[in-house]
Order: structure tokens, then C-alpha cells, then sequence
């Protein structure tokens, strides 16, 4: 009869036998253009089917008319009471605030709020709207990089997410995205650094995968691609 316990062991021994002992490790050749991926001849419609794929949607749109009208049309559809409503450059642009207004009763800004009284506002809040910083197509990730004024609980605790971004947020691989902020000069990575990829998932309960539990249960991205498709 095969005893686990002595398999096990058997295991530990060779490896240090081979020299892989604590604090140590194999040589790791250099990566180069290993596990590179890419995201094809079109990254906006890869990282709507990959996104697709992880259960979320994604809305390519020509222009940031369109791109208001989108989230107009998923926020409606919605019936929020409380909408909390992200900033940056480009989410600005799109001066949401105001239409938003008639479609929910309460339109939060996150920068409305510090640590000390943003506790019922968020998590009372059926619908979040942000922007991002990078999205990758390889993967249908959207990419958060740790700011002040720009709390991860925004796309972390309503039901809902909506996030809008520009074409040239879209990066095709997720080595990409290390490459251009090392290329922005930044000499180590934000305290942190969030990828989503679709709803929230977790299998821990007897292996069934149950969506919308540590987060929100439904992700939906609109991107600007500037021009029709």
C-alpha cells in the first residue's frame, strides 16, 4: 500500500539532494520574450472577449459621447438609489455628474469623503462608477494603481462596477504594463497595484465557483476606441 506520508518524504529528500534547500532556489534562465502573449491584430475586441470570458461585459464605443450614453443606459437599467461616483482625467471629461443625478437620488464623489465618515456612504452605495489606469487585453483586466484620492473601495464594495477608459489606457500584454511604468519613470511600483478580471469569484465553498461575494457581481467596462467598429 503506497504511504503518502513516505511518498512526501521521499520527495523533500531528493529535492535537497538536488541542492533546492532553504533560502535557495534553481536557476531561473532569463525570461526574455517568454510567456509573452500578446493581444493580437485588434486588443480593444480581445479584451472584450476575454472579459466576456471572466463574465463580465465590455461596450466599445467610438467617441465619449457615446461613452456617456453607455453608462447612462447600464446605470438606468440599475435603478440605483446611491450612486458613488469615482475622479480622474478622463472620467471627468465625460461630466457625468449632472445626468446622473436624474437617474439616482444620491450621486456621491469619492473625494467628497475622508477615512473617518466614508464607512456608510460606501457600502451603501448600489452602483460604482470609475475610471482605470491601464486595461489589458491579454487578459480582460482592468488595472488599479493606489492613489489618495482614488479608494480601491470604489470598485470593491457596490453590487455593480462600471468602470470607462480610452484607448490608450489598453495595453496588449501584462508584461506591458510593468514596462510602461518602469518607462514612466517610477523607480518601484505603488503600495498597490489591483487587477480585476470580470465579477468577484470565490470556490472555497465545496468547490463551487459563487459569483458577487468578496466584491461586486457584476463588472462592465466601456471603452473609447475612437473611431467606429
Amino acid at each position: 500500500m503506497n504511504d503518502p506520508r513516505k511518498a512526501f518524504l521521499d520527495r523533500v529528500r531528493q529535492a535537497v539532494r538536488a541542492g533546492n534547500r532553504f533560502g535557495q532556489g534553481a536557476d531561473i534562465p532569463p525570461r526574455g520574450s517568454i510567456g509573452y502573449q500578446g493581444a493580437g491584430p485588434d486588443p480593444a475586441l480581445r479584451f472584450r472577449d476575454e472579459l466576456a470570458a471572466a463574465g463580465g461585459s465590455a461596450y466599445l464605443v467610438p467617441d465619449r459621447e457615446a461613452a456617456v450614453t453607455q453608462v447612462l443606459e447600464l446605470a438606468s437599467a440599475k435603478a440605483p438609489r446611491r450612486i458613488l461616483l469615482g475622479r480622474g482625467a478622463f472620467l471627468d471629461s465625460l461630466q457625468l455628474e449632472g445626468a446622473l443625478r436624474g437617474l439616482a437620488s444620491l450621486v456621491d464623489l469619492v473625494d467628497s469623503f475622508n477615512s473617518d465618515n466614508c464607512r456608510e456612504t460606501f457600502f451603501s452605495a448600489d452602483l460604482g462608477i470609475s475610471g482605470v489606469d491601464y486595461l489589458i487585453a491579454e487578459t480582460g483586466s482592468i488595472v488599479f494603481l493606489a492613489k489618495s484620492d482614488d479608494p480601491r473601495s470604489l470598485s470593491l464594495l457596490p453590487p455593480v462596477h462600471i468602470a470607462v477608459a480610452e484607448c490608450s489606457q489598453l495595453k496588449p500584454d501584462l508584461f506591458d504594463l510593468f514596462d510602461v511604468e518602469l518607462q514612466a519613470g517610477r523607480k518601484d511600483l505603488p503600495s498597490c497595484l489591483t487587477l480585476i478580471t470580470g465579477p468577484s469569484k470565490t470556490g472555497d465553498i465545496e468547490l463551487k465557483l459563487v459569483t458577487g461575494v468578496h466584491g461586486p457581481g457584476e463588472v462592465h467596462v466601456v471603452l473609447v476606441t475612437d473611431g467606429p467598429r
